[in-house]
């Protein structure tokens, strides 16, 4: 629920758990707003000091619909709607979904059982991450100026009425299917429901003013982990059965591997960040140390993980997850650690499979 039953891997799960005035001082560009019945854009006139950061005329239409750099520019409203809601970011809460329906140990299936696990995924990864990342874009805005000003709203393509029109809907579609859920498993207490309006809480407060999480590294970037990991699984393991002490604590420990991904993000937007005076894990600690603590987060949360299945008598479920750690040492060291911002993308594409694939080890092994 990205962060609802989100709530990335992009911190952006994502994209990408999935987060959103200020006015900054902007020595390289201008900001200006332009009113027309209400409806305000924030335009950014970029310099030539930042036209190697603005996607080419050739650039990827994948990329434009998947909501990730070097996007091609587009003018359909439809596609930009769906850039907005950065659909790379939902696969993390899908697949905690699945993760936490496998854990419940009641899964079976049947077509009723598939269709459940689908409208559970719809409601984390479209709908509610679709407005955590929406919500994000909203509320950083002004940093995207610096950072992307290609991005739908600083470049003006949408407006403020579309997006906060768009925000509401994914809300109320995801807290509806979220109630349909419980009726249709029969709870007596709204247990998903509660899940969902939680997890878009935390989605606010993360983004907005005044709490805006996210200006704190140590909470924010667990808050986004606990996003993407937990509250789907959560809500995956309620549909089919109860949210038990023990998966609670591995799931949340598991979120301290998602606070690592979520500081993966972080580097894309160092100078925006920097400007803006967000305390982001680079600009606080630089980037040669954030790397290492990103990669450490991410690796002994998964060992101690390993530790557990091993004491609770799943030896084969420990050396399998074991087994699925090693290729994320490898790609760490080959890309991420390299350079995490040149090879962002590519660290996680290669990496991240293992880690999700790790996950469902975990849900297999404490299955009830």
């Amino acid at each position: 629920m990205a962060s609802s039953v989100n709530t990335v891997y992009s911190k952006r799960f994502p994209s990408h758990l999935s987060a959103i005035i200020r006015t900054p001082h902007l020595p390289s560009r201008s900001i200006s707003l332009s009113l027309n019945r209400r409806r305000r854009v924030v335009r950014a006139t970029e310099t030539d000091e930042n036209e190697d950061r603005a996607p080419a005329e050739s650039g990827s239409s994948i990329n434009q619909i998947l909501g990730i750099k070097g996007a091609k520019q587009e003018t359909d409203k439809w596609k930009i709607r769906l850039q907005l809601t950065k659909p790379v970011t939902w696969p993390p809460l899908i697949w905690g979904v699945a993760c936490g329906a496998a854990a419940s140990g009641n899964f079976s299936w049947t077509f009723e059982d598939v269709a459940k696990s689908v409208v559970c995924m719809i409601m984390s990864g479209p709908c509610l991450t679709g407005y955590t990342q929406t919500l994000n874009d909203w509320y950083d805005r002004d940093i995207d100026a610096i950072n992307e000003p290609y991005r739908p709203m600083p470049s003006g393509t949408i407006s403020e009425n579309e997006v906060i029109t768009q925000i509401w809907v994914l809300l109320l579609a995801g807290v509806g299917l979220a109630g349909l859920l419980d009726v249709w498993a029969g709870h007596s207490i709204p247990v998903i429901f509660y899940l969902a309006l939680g997890g878009s809480l935390v989605s606010y407060i993360y983004s907005a003013p005044p709490l805006k999480l996210k200006r704190n590294w140590w909470i924010g970037n667990f808050a986004l982990g606990a996003s993407y990991i937990s509250l789907p699984w959560w809500a995956g393991q309620a549909l089919f059965g109860t949210i038990t002490l023990d998966i609670v604590v591995l799931t949340l420990l598991y979120s301290i591997a998602g606070f690592g991904i979520a500081i993966v993000n972080d580097f894309k937007s160092v100078e925006g960040d920097r400007k803006m005076g967000l305390q982001s894990f680079p600009v606080a600690f630089g980037s040669d140390s954030a790397k290492w603590i990103c990669v450490g987060a991410i690796d002994i949360t998964q060992i101690f993980v390993t530790g557990y299945l091993l004491g609770a008598g799943k030896p084969y479920h420990a050396l399998a997850l074991l087994g699925l750690i090693a290729p994320q040492v490898f790609f760490q060291f080959k890309y991420f650690l390299r350079d995490p911002v040149k090879y962002d993308v590519k660290y996680q594409a290669s990496a991240q499979p293992f880690l999700v694939l790790g996950l469902l080890v975990t849900a297999l092994a404490t299955s009830h």
